[in-house]
Formats: C-alpha cells, structure tokens, sequence
C-alpha cells in the first residue's frame, strides 16, 4: 500500500476514541475489509505483520483496507475487555465505515484472538465474507460460523494446536487450508498467505 493513502483517524467508540489505519485505493472500490488484530496482551497491534499482510492483498485489489487498535493499544482509549469490548469497537468501526462508503460490502477478517472477535461482530452485522487466520478457538469460546468462511491456519503452529481448528471446524464441516510447516505468526510464508486469499477472492 502507498504510504500516500494512509489516513489515521479517530472513531467514537463505548470506551473512547479507537485508532484505526484506513488504506484507501480509490477509484472503483470492491469493498471494506475490516481487519482485526491479535492478542494486545501478547503484543499485538494493528501494525502485526499478518495484520498488514491482509490489508496490502485486499487492498491490491481494490478493498478499503481498515486496520483498528483494539482498547488500550496505541492511541486507542479504554483497556483490554477480553474479546466483548473489543466486539464492540469493530462494530463501531464498521458503523463509521456504512456512514463514510455506503452500499460497499464488508469482509470482516481475523488474526488469533482477532479471529475470535470477527466471529462474534460477525453475529450482528451484514457482511460479504469472513476470513481467519489462526483463530484462537483453544483459548476462547470461538462461535460457529457460515460454511463459505475462509480459515487458513499453519501446520506447525504451536499458540494454536492445528488439532485445536480442527475440532472446532469439524462439527461445522467447514473445511481448513493448511499451510505446510506454517507457524503462528506465518514467519517466512506471509506470500503465501497472501496467494491463498488472493486465490480465493479472484475465483
């Protein structure tokens, strides 16, 4: 993504102001992609390597890419609320982005613990599709999902047991794609990653 279409803003959210990156394309726009970041307990933020993976494919063709801090990451206001607060932060989010591009579609997509709470915005607003990489359903009560979701997740990740996705999915029959010899964080097959959602958006 040009650092020239980076926009930071802040949006009112329960707890405060939420500090969100927007990357803009322009022109004729496919969509949003709101994104959701991992666990800020361990770290993470909405500049997470996966995180802005996402963003950079979605943008590439044509999504408005939306990258919020959670509570208490950054300059975003309030503290960690363990996935429901932060439920409601992407609500907020996305409530700002129907005002500021009516009519484009949604995609909702999740890093771990940012997978979690995708699952759970995912039950109150209309949305074209949902992507999670390396949901954190071992650590947190993970909803079912539609069956077109896309759940890519590594071979070899140790935070979130492959075995642990696939218990959950399983029950859905919702298919999993695998990334051979992949871990949590995607270290050295972030292209890939990116091929996988690209593959998939241009079917």
């Amino acid at each position: 993504m040009p650092p020239s279409t980076l926009e930071r803003v802040l949006i009112d959210g329960s707890a405060g102001k939420i500090e969100t990156d927007i990357n803009d394309p322009g022109g004729p726009r496919r969509g949003i992609v709101l994104i959701a970041h991992p666990n800020p307990l361990q770290g993470g933020t909405k500049d997470n390597k996966v995180v802005t993976t996402l963003a950079k494919t979605f943008y590439s063709f044509g999504y408005v890419a939306v990258r919020p801090n959670f509570r208490g990451v950054g300059a975003s206001e309030g503290t960690h609320d363990e996935g429901r607060g932060e439920s409601e932060d992407m609500l907020a989010v996305a409530a700002y982005l129907g005002g500021r591009h009516h009519g484009l579609p949604i995609v909702l997509a999740g890093f771990s613990f940012g997978g979690f709470v995708q699952t759970r915005v995912a039950r109150r607003i209309q949305f074209e599709r949902l992507v999670l990489v390396a949901p954190a359903v071992n650590r947190f009560p993970a909803e079912s999902v539609r069956p077109d979701t896309l759940v890519i997740h590594g071979e070899r990740d140790d935070v979130v047991p492959l075995s642990a996705v696939l218990d959950w999915a399983r029950p859905q029959n919702l298919p999993i794609i695998v990334v051979p010899g992949g871990e949590h964080f995607f270290h050295g097959r972030l292209g890939l990653l990116s091929e996988i959602i690209v593959r998939h958006y241009r079917l």
